[in-house]
């Protein structure tokens, strides 16, 4: 897989995991751990986005 294919990826995956949230968020019957857990993974390919958006050469 080319670096803008990985990357195209894990924007969809960012976006799908926001959607998610956004969903979880309107719907007060959500475990708010389940909430936590969501955010937690955005950040981390949010991390790894920034990573090779900043050093694509390395990965």
């Amino acid at each position: 897989m080319s670096l803008a294919n990985h990357l195209e990826e894990l924007q969809r995956k960012h976006g799908d995991i926001e959607r998610e949230i956004d969903t979880a968020l309107n719907h007060p019957s959500v475990d708010d751990l389940e909430i936590v857990n969501l955010k937690r993974r955005k950040l981390a390919l949010k991390d790894e986005i920034e990573k090779l958006k900043a050093n694509p050469t390395t990965h």
